[in-house]
């Protein structure tokens, strides 16, 4: 019986030791890699378990995309339908349709074969800024805009934690649901143009970002032009720190459309375990009363 349990503490702290190599190796190869970027948190309405979104934000947000991000940036993955749907921006769907008109998608083949042009409906994509990787990489100077509609679930922040914290950080962030990082990252990553440091020699075609590793990006400013960029038509301040903010919600949701829908399912089980986890206390506390 001693053997069994001191095997079984042997095993347990060997298994602690390996994984606190493990993140040690990954923090020297974060480091090895570069410098690490310390990435502020933001508030969101979507954060946390209990959090949802901001119809308003996101119709910003997609304002904000249209007039700034289209220019070079697509978004595969959304549908004109899913503007109007529920969980999402909830533009009325005649609007949406009106939006659509306003776009030309490729019709099915004629009977020459030939592939015209038609207005938008509801079942079609968003359409992309160019029409294929070359035109896209011939108009950037060589660099070629990612397709945004994943772009908040592909990116992440480091912790810039010792490795003996990051279990501390962990707990704390399944505690609290944190799942923005890929948020913070974009909003940081579209705040971060400054000036380089003096004595920096920038590459050609390349910009200074705080908040992209090693702080040299090919993507310019998109808010160079200042607050006053996007017109808002509810009265929220046009201000840059806004378009970021509302530009990120966006890309969000269009990340994660069914948060609202998950985050509901997961408090309802919780709730349920809760709940069966009391029942169960109370079920057994009466078939053994009599033993004790």
């Amino acid at each position: 019986m001693i053997g069994a349990m001191t095997g079984k503490r042997v095993r347990v702290a060997a298994a602690v030791v390996a994984l606190a190599a493990t993140a040690a190796l990954g923090a020297l190869a974060a480091n090895a890699a570069g410098e690490s970027v310390h990435i502020d948190r933001q508030k969101w309405t979507f954060g946390g378990m209990f959090g949802h979104y901001d119809d308003a934000q996101l119709q910003r947000g997609f304002k904000v995309f249209v007039d700034v991000c289209a220019k070079c940036h697509s978004i595969k993955r959304l549908y004109f339908r899913n503007l109007a749907q529920s969980g999402g921006p909830s533009f009325p769907e005649a609007a949406v349709k009106s939006l659509a008109a306003t776009y030309e998608v490729d019709a099915a083949p004629n009977d020459e074969g030939k592939v015209l042009k038609r207005p938008a409906i509801l079942t079609d994509a968003f359409p992309g800024p160019f029409k294929n990787e070359q035109e896209a990489r011939f108009v950037q100077n060589g660099a070629l805009p990612p397709d945004l509609s994943l772009i908040t679930r592909a990116r992440g922040i480091d912790a810039g934690t010792p490795f003996y914290v990051l279990p501390y950080v962990m707990a704390r962030d399944i505690v609290s649901g944190y799942q923005e990082a890929g948020s913070d990252y974009v909003y940081a990553y579209i705040t971060g143009y400054k000036p380089p440091p003096a004595g920096m020699k920038l590459a050609d075609f390349m910009n200074y970002n705080v908040a992209f590793p090693g702080h040299q990006t090919a993507m310019a400013n998109p808010f160079v032009a200042g607050d006053g960029l996007v017109k808002y038509d509810d009265g929220t301040p046009p201000t840059v720190d806004n378009y970021a903010r509302d530009v990120v919600a966006f890309l969000s949701w269009l990340g994660d459309p069914t948060l609202e829908e998950r985050k509901r399912m997961g408090l309802l089980v919780i709730g349920y375990l809760l709940l069966t986890a009391l029942l169960l206390g109370l079920a057994k506390r009466r078939v053994w009363s009599s033993v004790h």
